[in-house]
């Protein structure tokens, strides 16, 4: 019998979780084991797990984990160097060249075990099979927006936290929102384009929505600086334009901030040149130059913001792949496991 193990998220504002209670019972119908471990942040309660007949443990306990349990969870492991022996399901961010990617396979191939990574869990056309983009990018346009007006009043975004649905977090931002930014979105025909777009369109924000055709001429793009706002939401990879070059810092520029939604500063392949770390809940934007300010918004959790239709709604999309967790060398699982056997060989 298959054991899916969900453990509870470690990292401070995550609140998420890839499987929902209905989920759950769905799994427990066609007959495999789920573990779900108590949580002291899961914005889903404990209770819908028990109700649906769910084995319950405490909080960490997948490292006792049988052997043969596969250890479901979203976010980063403790970064304790331990070897990793179990078989995980989680966004590894261990492919594109960034030191705790390394660090974690490292992990995984001293103890046996093997990452599949959700990020590269993909169809026969490499398309992903499930994705918080949606929510990512509506809660980034959030964030950058909050980041816009706090420098309108002179000062830096202060902290975020969740919002009780998407409707509140609406109805908050329109409550602060005087002027009205203009917009650039690159990548705005994918999800995460697609989530930014609509939050913005819903506050009554102009947006210039460039995806593929817009950059294939590799750049510069000197429109990028002529809008308030731009969010990026094309993961980086080899062969990503640069989209805001270091010159951008002290160049003539409209632009004063940049949301980095899909977030991966840390890798080779970074569009956007201005900085290098992610920024935090608690400091969600960092101020790369003063005069004139140019803030760059890069949290790399944001769809916690609203964890429950997020939840949601990554939980749907993937559910019907968990139920082929039994054939777990085959298909979209088979497809992630190679990725990492090659990362690791």
């Amino acid at each position: 019998m298959t054991h899916i193990w969900v453990r509870a998220e470690s990292r401070d504002h995550e609140e998420r979780a890839g499987l929902t209670p209905a989920g759950a019972a769905e799994l427990l119908a066609a007959g495999y084991a789920v573990t779900v471990e108590q949580s002291v942040q899961r914005a889903i309660p404990i209770e819908g797990y028990v109700a649906a007949g769910c084995a319950i443990a405490p909080e960490g306990a997948w490292i006792t984990a049988p052997r043969d349990a596969i250890i479901f969870g979203l976010k980063e492991l403790p970064e304790d160097g331990t070897p990793l022996p179990h078989r995980h399901i989680m966004f590894g961010h261990a492919y594109k060249g960034q030191a705790a990617g390394r660090a974690l396979l490292d992990r995984f191939k001293a103890g046996g075990g093997a990452l599949y990574d959700l990020e590269y869990l993909v169809d026969e056309t490499g398309r992903r099979v499930a994705a918080f983009g949606y929510w990512a990018g509506y809660a980034g346009a959030a964030v950058s927006l909050l980041a816009w007006m706090a420098q309108k009043r002179g000062g830096i975004c202060p902290s975020v936290d969740t919002y009780a649905s998407a409707k509140a977090m609406r109805v908050a931002l329109a409550a602060e929102l005087s002027d009205l930014p203009n917009t650039l979105i690159i990548g705005a025909l994918g999800r995460v384009g697609t989530g930014a777009a609509d939050l913005f369109e819903a506050l009554g924000l102009t947006v210039t929505k460039w995806d593929m055709a817009e950059t294939a001429s590799g750049g510069p793009f000197p429109e990028i600086l002529a809008h308030d706002i731009f969010l990026n939401c094309i993961l980086a990879r080899d062969g990503t334009p640069v989209f805001v070059p270091t010159t951008a810092k002290t160049a003539v520029r409209r632009l004063s901030v940049i949301g980095d939604i899909a977030c991966d500063p840390q890798s080779d392949f970074s569009p956007i040149k201005v900085y290098n770390r992610e920024t935090t809940w608690a400091n969600p934007a960092l101020r790369v130059n003063e005069n004139p300010p140019l803030d760059v918004t890069a949290i790399d959790n944001l769809p916690s913001l609203l964890p429950v239709e997020s939840s949601e709604d990554f939980a749907g999309q993937l559910l019907d792949h968990l139920k082929t967790l039994d054939a777990i060398d085959q298909g979209v699982w088979g497809r992630a496991r190679a990725v990492f056997d090659r990362a690791t060989a």
